[in-house]
């Protein structure tokens, strides 16, 4: 009989199976389950199908008509995307190429009138990823992802005219007559990434937040008070502090996302 392992030792192991699984998977083209993004160009998501929301039965998932089947979707998003997800929207869904998944398809994208949005939550880092890379910030050496520094880990740091730097990036899905917000749920995390990002920018470090507006051809961004005061509050106090406030709108397509031009941030 096999030694009692710890749920510690499980959880590490399979965290570690995963790990090594998407790396020997991102080495296909369209990279299988995640979005391609090439230097300088757009996300770009393979096997593309209209659909029909129905009904989300929880944060993970949602039921979703899709060449005349009902069929259980992986939500992308797990904000909770009311205004976007009403039964009878079109959405778009990518199909998986994994066969031992247990749904098929991704949902990527939907439309709310006119407006096409990406919900894709992984979407906006590796925009900003690619956008950095390209020089959207000037020259930047030094790029990484996933960074820690004192008790934040922030999505990337890099040096800028020999000044080490930390990013944050929000992805916003939030939209109302063309006024964004953010966020759209009360998020403790995100203020704690803004009173890190404004301690950093005590010490010296360069400091940024940058919003990326799925979307496009919005007027501005706003903290989102009523939702979440305490994040408006952590914002301000971080733009007081020297925290640069940055956002974006998008060009979205059923199959595209690109970081587009800066749009003013209302505080």
């Amino acid at each position: 009989m096999p030694p009692c392992r710890s749920r510690c030792y499980y959880t590490t192991f399979y965290r570690k199976v995963n790990t090594n699984f998407r790396k020997f998977f991102s080495c296909f083209p369209g990279n299988f389950w995640y979005p391609k993004a090439e230097e300088g160009s757009a996300i770009e998501y393979a096997n593309m199908y209209p659909g029909v929301f129905l009904s989300r039965p929880n944060r993970f998932i949602a039921h979703v008509e899709i060449q005349g089947q009902t069929e259980v979707v992986h939500v992308k998003n797990t904000g909770r995307c009311r205004e976007l997800l009403i039964p009878g929207v079109r959405v778009y869904c990518q199909r998986s190429q994994n066969p031992a998944r247990k749904t098929k398809y991704d949902l990527i994208a939907v439309e709310k009138g006119s407006r096409l949005i990406n919900m894709d939550s992984q979407a906006p880092n590796l925009a900003v990823g690619q956008w950095l890379k390209s020089g959207g910030l000037g020259p930047v050496e030094q790029l990484r992802a996933e960074t820690v520094h004192g008790e934040s880990r922030f999505d990337f740091s890099f040096v800028k005219d020999g000044r080490q730097c930390f990013l944050e990036v929000k992805g916003v899905t939030l939209e109302n007559e063309g006024i964004c917000a953010f966020p759209d749920a009360p998020t403790q995390r995100g203020a704690k990434h803004l009173r890190g990002l404004a301690q950093a920018a005590k010490e010296g470090f360069g400091a940024y937040v940058l919003f990326v507006i799925q979307m496009q051809d919005v007027l501005c961004l706003r903290p989102n008070d009523a939702t979440d005061p305490d994040f408006g509050k952590a914002l301000r106090e971080a733009a007081a502090a020297g925290v640069e406030i940055l956002a974006m709108d998008c060009a979205v397509t059923e199959g595209t996302m690109v970081l587009r031009q800066s749009v003013p941030v209302e505080l």
